[in-house]
């Protein structure tokens, strides 16, 4: 009896030091994780290849892709389907990237309580009405408060400020479209008018133009992908019976030019042409149309772990800060 308690008790002692030993085991491949693998993960991950990673982190191709394969052992699953030359995401590597991401940007802040600029630089992507006409004081303004944070502020149409939110190339947007994704949450920030504008010597200056004479007019508009030009074509086909489109261009200040030569309509974000209207360099045309009022918005991705700096340069910029943890 003596002999098998003493045999039990054995045991008991070799599986309770079999569990940690197991458990050290985990911990011990959980922590073969390093930074530069996550890096070049997430390089890869918005390049498609461990070329564009190398070129994004200032490393060899080799060097990448023995980082991108030793991710891959440590976690033991694929993170890539491979697809020809290029890599593209799978369900596992969907998962990690915001995850890595987050963790990449914390190490980036704790490298800033070191380096004397004790702030990251906050990146952000707006639209071209936002970022060349709203934006520019609000980053002025947060530059002066705060001169050791930069911003880095990308502009460009909606759509791709919705695919740099999305991809974690950017902390937070600014978009003027009424844009959705799955992976990010949307929040109004403020309201924007749209007018029509002309020359002052256009046919139309000196009268209320009828809903036929606007369907027959020259329509000089944004190129599709701009979110002023989804708005505009949704509030202009509502209420006309055609819309003649006579140019389309990639710039607020090309349009304005060319209507103020005298060649077409525009219609415009009332903040983008507010100075052209005192100066008499364009007028507001009146018509019957109902007011074309839109939202702007602000767009972060839903599973980005938002900073403290980036939460306070929304409040800054008068937006609503969402409720997720921040960073400490």
């Amino acid at each position: 009896m003596l002999e098998s308690l003493d045999q039990t008790k054995k045991r008991r002692i070799s599986l309770t030091m079999t569990g940690k030993t197991d458990q050290q085991q985990h911990t011990a491949q959980r922590l073969r994780l390093n930074l530069r693998q996550l890096e070049v993960f997430v390089a890869t991950a918005r390049g498609g290849s461990t070329r564009a990673a190398a070129d994004r982190v200032a490393r060899s191709q080799s060097a990448a892709s023995s980082a991108l394969a030793d991710l891959e052992s440590s976690v033991g699953a694929l993170l890539f389907d491979r697809l020809g030359r290029r890599l593209v995401l799978n369900e596992n590597g969907r998962a990690l990237l915001p995850r890595a991401q987050a963790l990449l940007d914390q190490a980036g802040e704790v490298e800033a309580l070191f380096s004397g600029e004790h702030a990251a630089p906050l990146r952000v992507a707006a639209s071209f009405t936002i970022g060349e006409y709203l934006l520019p004081e609000r980053v002025s303004q947060w530059t002066a408060l705060h001169p050791q944070s930069q911003v880095h502020l990308h502009i460009a149409n909606t759509r791709d400020v919705i695919e740099a939110v999305a991809g974690f190339d950017v902390d937070v947007g600014f978009i003027e479209g009424p844009q959705t994704h799955p992976d990010l949450v949307v929040r109004a920030w403020r309201e924007d008018e749209l007018v029509i504008v002309a020359a002052p010597g256009h046919p139309l200056a000196s009268r209320i133009a009828t809903h036929h004479q606007l369907s027959q007019a020259t329509w000089v508009l944004r190129e599709h992908g701009s979110g002023t030009r989804q708005v505009t074509d949704a509030w202009l086909i509502q209420n006309l019976e055609q819309v003649r489109v006579g140019f389309e261009l990639g710039s607020t200040e090309a349009i304005k030019r060319v209507v103020a030569s005298g060649t077409g309509l525009a219609c415009l974000s009332r903040y983008t042409v507010a100075q052209a209207l005192e100066d008499g360099h364009l007028i507001e045309l009146r018509t019957r149309l109902p007011a074309g009022m839109r939202r702007l918005a602000t767009v972060m991705h839903r599973d980005k772990l938002l900073g403290r700096a980036t939460a306070d340069f929304l409040r800054h910029c008068g937006a609503t800060v969402p409720r997720m943890p921040a960073a400490r």
